[in-house]
């Protein structure tokens, strides 16, 4: 890159997310000093990736800034004298606001297209605030879809392996529903992951719910999917998928431990767990006979 142009930034540097090879692309213009803009000034960014905004968590921010002020400026690109979008720091304006300041610190980014402006406030929440799964999820595809990015470019540009990228982008194939539930904390993306595999969507919402009923771990929800897998590529229906999710969840609960259960090509079932100690068997043998 010609010293006599202007060096890219975003962030902690956009330069050490892509390199210069990949950076033709940008347009993001390096500003290292912070103004005070009023509030009315500041306008909330269209495209920003971040949806959701946990309200007391913004009511309790609202409550240091009051005390202490805004430690951290935001990030905002210049739209004209009297309009200044969001790059980041949405939560700190919306506590602000609740706080009842006039102005707030800002660093000015000279951001020249709406393209190069989701990318950074992609990058900068990343850095700074964690987006939900189905947030990064949907960002992602906005950038494949809308912007034609490639998912190796997405991955240099957000500094994360390609298949992190790919498994984001592979949690939209789930029910709404089960995004839905993914967003709200009810399970992790790693039950996401496995839920995917299930092709059925009746099927990934039963299990969904057994999740959520029974509290399965990640690891407990991996082996119910194969185990349905299995059964669904011998043909079986739906209510033998069923009956696995129960008995798996009914033998775990008697024997207070992990049971895995195995369907073989002649359609015998072994199950297998694990005890203590010979005590720990003899007890639940007892409230077996009882």
């Amino acid at each position: 890159m010609s010293e006599k142009k202007q060096k890219k930034v975003l962030g902690r540097g956009l330069d050490a997310l892509l390199g210069d090879a990949d950076n033709s692309n940008l347009t993001i213009k390096k500003n290292t000093d912070s103004f005070e803009l009023s509030l009315d000034k500041i306008f909330v960014n269209p495209n920003q990736p971040r949806t959701n905004f946990d309200s007391n968590e913004i009511d309790n921010l609202a409550v240091s800034i009051k005390e202490l002020g805004i430690i951290q400026p935001i990030t905002v690109r210049k739209v004209n004298e009297n309009k200044y979008e969001i790059i980041s720091g949405e939560r700190r304006y919306r506590a602000s606001k609740i706080a009842k300041l006039d102005s707030i610190p800002c660093y000015i980014k000279a951001v020249e297209n709406d393209t190069d402006l989701l990318k950074m406030s992609l990058v900068e929440n990343l850095q700074r605030v964690d987006l939900d799964p189905i947030e990064i999820a949907l960002t992602y595809e906005r950038l494949i879809n809308e912007y034609n990015l490639n998912i190796d470019i997405i991955s240099k540009l957000v500094g994360k392996d390609r298949s992190t990228v790919s498994n984001y982008v592979r949690l939209l194939k789930l029910d709404p529903i089960i995004q839905s539930g993914i967003r709200d904390g009810f399970l992790s993306m790693g039950h996401g992951r496995a839920l995917i595999n299930i092709d059925d969507k009746k099927l990934q919402i039963e299990i969904y719910e057994q999740i959520i009923s029974s509290n399965l771990s990640v690891r407990q929800t991996e082996k119910i999917v194969r185990g349905n897998k299995t059964l669904t590529s011998n043909n079986s229906h739906s209510d033998v998928s069923k009956i696995y999710i129960d008995a798996t969840n009914k033998f775990e609960k008697l024997f207070d431990s992990k049971v895995t259960l195995k369907e073989n090509n002649k359609g015998k079932v072994t199950l297998s767990t694990s005890f203590k100690s010979i005590n720990e068997l003899y007890s639940i043998l007892k409230k077996i006979s009882n």
